[in-house]
């Protein structure tokens, strides 16, 4: 049981649609009409064009009270025009919020933000388990009330340790997994059963300073600027589609131990950041890069 009850918000009652398609002209003229002859209250609707890939990307979304259709039912009936503007879309419903892991190591500031963040109702989906390799953060996943599982991760084992971790991503029925520092790389087979359902944090503003220690390569180098990627993970170790970034400028003054605080700190909100769009269905990814909407 929690320690408090989590914050509740008004929990809305919306729908939103994602959609990629090969530009042209009429796209938002048959979405707009489609959802108006449904009796849809569209509350936010925004759309990108990326002439270079001629592509339309939108996501709109709606009040579904008083729309006409049910959920189950809207696809039969928006077929027609998908296949018309040859779409990839999606329909995300705010009732239905997503069930969130988290995995992490030793390092706890990032974990702790999200649980805090959650618990404010400032993340509005359910976080039932903690996954980690150290014990490190077992009481402080026992103080918000949610599950721990602590899986040792060795070189002879990890095979054994991801199985489990995927027995329990199963059991929780889980929708996306953070990495909140967890510090293994994950196998090409943990990568291909979660595509664009795992986000990370790299304590370092990608693509400089990849992999372990930027920080201190960073304080090697003398850079003046400083910082954090959130990023979608793919078989490519810190390549995978950027979502969220953050800076802070440093001088000659700072020694790493400075670097590593002032990273800590912009960790926490570059990957709250990301995982909160995500949840939100604000993200559409396409060519390796996101389109973040309002």
């Amino acid at each position: 049981m929690n320690n408090f009850a989590v914050k509740t918000t008004a929990v809305k009652n919306t729908a939103t649609l994602l959609i990629t398609c090969p530009d042209s002209k009429g796209i938002v003229a048959a979405i707009a009409d489609f959802l108006y002859q449904h009796n849809a209250n569209i509350l936010h609707a925004d759309q990108h064009q990326d002439a270079e890939n001629n592509l339309f990307l939108m996501r709109v979304e709606w009040d579904l009270a008083g729309f006409s259709l049910l959920p189950d039912d809207f696809e039969q009936h928006f077929t027609e025009i998908a296949k018309r503007f040859s779409m990839e879309w999606q329909l995300k419903l705010s009732q239905k919020p997503l069930r969130v892991a988290i995995m992490v190591s030793q390092y706890d500031h990032c974990l702790a933000d999200l649980l805090h963040r959650h618990k404010n109702g400032e993340l509005v989906c359910d976080i039932p388990l903690i996954i980690s390799n150290h014990r490190d953060t077992e009481a402080l996943a026992k103080f918000y009330g949610v599950d721990f599982h602590y899986i040792e991760v060795k070189k002879d084992n990890k095979p054994e340790a991801e199985a489990q971790q995927f027995a329990l991503f199963a059991k929780y029925d889980i929708d996306l997994i953070v990495l909140a520092r967890y510090m293994q790389i994950l196998s090409p087979d943990f990568v291909a059963r979660y595509p664009k359902q795992i986000i990370n944090i790299h304590h370092s503003f990608l693509p400089a300073f990849i992999g372990a220690r930027p920080y201190h390569r960073a304080f090697e180098r003398g850079v003046k600027l400083i910082g954090a990627t959130g990023h979608y993970v793919t078989e490519v170790l810190d390549e995978g589609p950027i979502i969220e970034q953050d800076i802070d400028r440093i001088s000659h003054r700072d020694q790493v131990e400075d670097l590593i605080q002032k990273g800590r700190d912009l960790e926490r909100i570059v990957l709250s950041k990301a995982v909160r769009w995500h949840i939100e269905n604000r993200i559409l990814l396409y060519a390796n890069k996101t389109v973040i909407f309002d």
